[in-house]
């Protein structure tokens, strides 16, 4: 069973980048789908993008992106499927909160759930708070 380990949260202003990371131990996230969420307090999980399992293509699968984050927003997975990477570029204020990583194993890259219920494993969360 794969564990979800995250990093890569902080502190930046309004137009600033950062890079989360979400680290797969004890398994390759080869046969699951990867998501990202993110929380603030009194809201509910809010989806940011997910990407699929494997294709067999070199981008490592299919992405879907939440409609606040598009253009800004991009996840990638490194060539070993043992790390997905949310890159956050031109980051508003209204991104600040905890962003999680999340997974579950899938049969095949066509399941790519939007909604946080569907995922099984999650990573700890890590803290983005941008500055205006």
């Amino acid at each position: 069973q794969v564990q979800l380990i995250e990093s890569g949260g902080g502190l930046v202003q309004a137009g600033e980048s950062l890079r989360l990371s979400c680290a797969a131990s004890g398994d390759t996230f080869g046969s699951y789908v990867v998501g990202w969420f993110r929380q603030t307090p009194g809201k509910e999980r809010e989806f940011v993008g997910l990407i699929s399992r494997s294709d067999g293509s070199r981008s490592g699968g299919t992405r879907y992106y939440g409609d606040s984050v598009k253009g800004r927003f991009a996840i990638s997975k490194d060539n070993g499927e043992k790390t997905v990477y949310l890159q956050m570029n031109n980051l508003k204020s209204e991104d600040t909160g905890v962003y999680y990583c999340a997974a579950s194993r899938v049969p095949d890259r066509t399941i790519v759930p939007l909604r946080s219920e569907s995922y099984s494993l999650w990573g700890q969360g890590t803290q983005v708070t941008v500055s205006a």
